[in-house]
């Protein structure tokens, strides 16, 4: 990752940049054949900061800063949290740069956590949440109108499907264009059968692998929402029904909504966020 940074910067910064050679001749034989010698050499000198900074310095010099930017961040990764600490210096020293993230809630608090990426709690968050459904209906709109035509039934299977969630929004429309094969439009039967696959990837590629990530008392938490069938759950009876206090139960609160697992749409009040994460965790999820 530290080396695609650099490298990416670099090949970005190619007009501004000197790259040095990757090898010199040393000496050159002229007997009944030509003959030479070649000396190859490491074009990086220094640990990745140290390269960083040069690189910077040579940008700051031509009026440019740089933007870096990483998605599906991955608080298991250790150049991840390695790059973090260096960034904080880059900041410090005031150098031209910045710096945005992207990836699941769980993973980013996970990264905050990390106390050598500690620096990055002061940065400016944005939670995206779900999206409207009348901006999903323009999106799969605008995308399949370009390339074919849509039927209005197919759209509402598509936006419903979607429930306003990004990463479900991919999955649908995917899934659904995949199944026209050769048709000319995308019709109800289309975006149903893409609803259907998009529901078993997203159950098995994200609500899934959530649930082994989570603690015995997360699990615990979730399951004690199940009662209330779907309603808000208040957060006393959800103490209640895990037989602990309600100090003991707001701290499971806290984790999960951390993680984007759940909501709160009023005071005292909690909702399951992600999709198909209620119907998973009941057995209803086919």
């Amino acid at each position: 990752m530290l080396e695609d940074i650099i490298e990416r910067a670099t090949e970005a910064a190619d007009d501004f940049v000197e790259r040095p050679a990757f090898r010199r001749i040393t000496s050159v034989t002229v007997p009944k054949l030509f003959g030479a010698t070649w000396e190859y050499r490491d074009p990086s000198s220094g640990n990745w900061r140290t390269r960083m900074n040069k690189l910077l310095g040579v940008l700051s010099a031509n009026g440019i800063g740089l933007l870096v930017t990483i998605d599906e961040v991955d608080p298991s990764l250790d150049e991840l949290i390695d790059f973090a600490a260096a960034f904080q210096y880059f900041v410090r020293e005031q150098r031209d740069v910045a710096l945005f993230m992207a990836g699941l809630p769980a993973h980013v608090s996970a990264l905050l956590s990390d106390k050598s990426a500690s620096f990055l709690r002061r940065a400016a968050q944005h939670s995206l949440g779900r999206i409207a459904d009348h901006d999903v209906r323009d999106a799969f709109q605008e995308t399949v109108e370009d390339a074919g035509r849509l039927d209005d039934e197919a759209l509402d299977i598509a936006v419903a499907a979607a429930d306003g969630f990004a990463y479900m929004m991919q999955l649908v429309g995917f899934r659904a264009w995949a199944s026209m094969g050769d048709a000319k439009a995308m019709t109800a039967a289309h975006a149903r059968r893409g609803a259907v696959l998009a529901r078993q990837d997203f159950i098995n590629g994200v609500v899934k692998k959530t649930c082994q990530e989570l603690s015995d008392g997360d699990m615990a938490f979730l399951e004690a929402m199940l009662a209330d069938e779907g309603r808000p759950s208040l957060v006393a009876d959800i103490a209640e029904r895990m037989g602990k206090s309600a100090n003991y139960a707001r701290v499971y609160r806290t984790r999960l909504l951390e993680q984007g697992v759940i909501d709160v749409p009023r005071r005292g009040y909690v909702t399951f966020e992600m999709p198909l994460l209620r119907e998973y965790l009941s057995g209803d999820e086919t």
